[in-house]
């Protein structure tokens, strides 16, 4: 679904407390999640994200109060899709979380059907293979600049920053499927074959969290328009949505890297030190940003809904 610019403040103030409900549906990432939304309100200058994580964190919100901004069927489809969406980055669903979606399908009042259209597309993005269906071509052997995977990084890295600027939330979820797909296929190259597992410890150790990913790129998108750092409407959507993509190209940009440096010296670099060499190649790709947004604005143009599933269930790959 998308998220309009004309969505109402009711309307927003309920997407926004159901991406962190579930954000904190799963007690055992519940701190993790706090300290995300907390850096997430500063960033994007939002009191109503840091007013509603608040108000869920002290118990003054209920969860049957946080739906009922929600009125058109539309938008309630698109509560669930997005708080399912959370639930689900990180490729599985306790059992808390599936009780709080179960309580939520039922708030929601969803047809049946309906809401099994819409839990079908989610699965298909964060249950999808982290391999490839077609044959991808090892990486070329290391240039006396840069490692072999240079080049396969900067693609993916420029992927996911395009998919941040579309405004269909599918295309925030598929995010987090392209940089396991990123970091398997760096490890493969090196000789090693990664299980999903792996991949989503190696990612939580450089420090990305999957849930708050998610809820903080549905977050931008429904603070276009609102910003205030550079006040107006205009200026708060341009803010924000050229603000997630460096986002995501930097994150994904400085995964890949530090996976290229793990990989290829045969995993002996301690996992502690992942995170060490993580966030100075985040500021660095932060500061290459403005350089390929051009490719991601051309990229943008390029991705549609269908072509988006296709790389996700590999059989496309960028």
């Amino acid at each position: 679904m998308i998220l309009s610019e004309e969505t109402t403040p009711q309307v927003q103030d309920s997407l926004l407390a159901l991406c962190l409900f579930a954000a904190f549906a799963d007690g055992d990432k519940s701190d993790a999640e706090r300290e995300e939304v907390r850096r997430m309100a500063e960033e994007i200058g939002s009191e109503n994200l840091a007013g509603i994580s608040r108000k869920i964190l002290m118990r003054k919100l209920p969860l049957g109060e946080a739906v009922t901004g929600l009125i058109s069927s539309s938008d309630r489809l698109l509560g669930y899709e997005m708080a399912l969406a959370v639930c689900e980055a990180s490729g599985s669903v306790s059992t808390d979380e599936q009780a709080f979606l179960d309580d939520l399908r039922r708030l929601l009042a969803l047809a049946p059907a309906a809401a099994a259209e819409v839990k079908q597309q989610v699965d298909e993005l964060a249950f999808a293979p982290i391999s490839s269906i077609i044959a991808v071509p090892p990486a070329l052997p290391a240039a006396a600049e840069g490692p072999a995977n240079n080049s396969m990084i900067l693609k993916y890295a420029i992927l996911n920053g395009a998919l941040e600027l579309l405004p269909e939330t599918l295309a925030t979820l598929a995010i987090i499927p392209m940089q396991m797909k990123m970091v398997y296929r760096i490890g493969k190259s090196h000789g090693v074959e990664l299980s999903r597992a792996h991949i989503g410890e190696f990612l939580a150790t450089a420090g990305i969290g999957m849930g708050s990913q998610v809820v903080e790129g549905f977050a931008r998108k429904l603070m276009r328009g609102l910003g205030k750092k550079v006040g107006g409407r205009i200026g708060g959507k341009a803010a924000n949505q050229l603000t997630g993509s460096a986002f995501s190209f930097a994150t994904t940009y400085a995964l890949g890297k530090v996976a290229e440096v793990y990989y290829s010296g045969g995993r002996k670099l301690e996992f502690g030190k992942v995170k060490q060499l993580y966030a100075p190649l985040k500021q660095e790709a932060e500061a290459l940003h403005p350089k390929y947004l051009p490719e991601m604005q051309a990229k943008m143009k390029e991705l549609t809904p269908s072509k988006i599933f296709s790389m996700v269930r590999g059989s496309e790959v960028p």
